[in-house]
């Protein structure tokens, strides 16, 4: 059970509910993570330039191995919520999150998202490498605070245990403690 309410939309104090009526008419409804994050306009302002990252990063490497970054993320990061909101993805365009096949890139992107989410201390050379040779120093940037970003979405929803949204329900992984 979630720590703290989410808020119904017009609950909301005005930034905030302007920030989740913007996101309901982008993408259809207003999770559960949003409607926590409304609680502070400028946590939920924070969190959602994570649409602008992932679309520059999604421009570059693909909307398939975008989703295998965050996916191996929020893995990583043991968040019921991004890991299934990821798997959904997946499924819904055909693949096996438990058996994924993986290009050289896609598995070096995937790497570099399960180290950020590991110790971002340690992100070997020859990793950085592997990702420096098909990406430029800005795109390296972009994906990295991407990452970033996604980090904190799955703290967010890990530290407050913000509950899965209903309509994530059937993609739950059925390993799932």
């Amino acid at each position: 059970m979630s720590r703290i309410a989410p808020l119904e939309v017009p609950d909301a104090e005005p930034a905030a509910r302007a920030e989740l009526e913007r996101q309901l008419a982008a993408h259809g409804r207003v999770t559960n993570m949003k409607r926590t994050l409304a609680h502070s306009a400028t946590a939920l302002h924070a969190l959602m330039m994570w649409y602008p990252l992932r679309d520059r990063v999604a421009r570059f490497l693909g909307e398939r191995a975008t989703t295998l970054f965050a996916h191996a993320i929020s893995t990583g990061a043991d968040c019921l919520i991004c890991s299934t909101f990821f798997r959904r993805i997946l499924v819904e365009s055909g693949e096996d999150p438990a058996a994924l096949v993986l290009d050289d890139r896609e598995q070096t992107v995937v790497e570099y998202g399960v180290q950020l989410v590991r110790d971002s201390n340690e992100v070997s050379d020859a990793l950085y490498g592997r990702l420096e040779a098909f990406l430029t120093p800005a795109q390296i940037v972009d994906l990295t605070a991407f990452g970033a970003l996604m980090v904190a979405t799955n703290v967010v929803n890990n530290a407050l245990r913000v509950d899965l949204d209903g309509y994530l329900e059937p993609y739950r992984d059925p390993s799932w403690r």
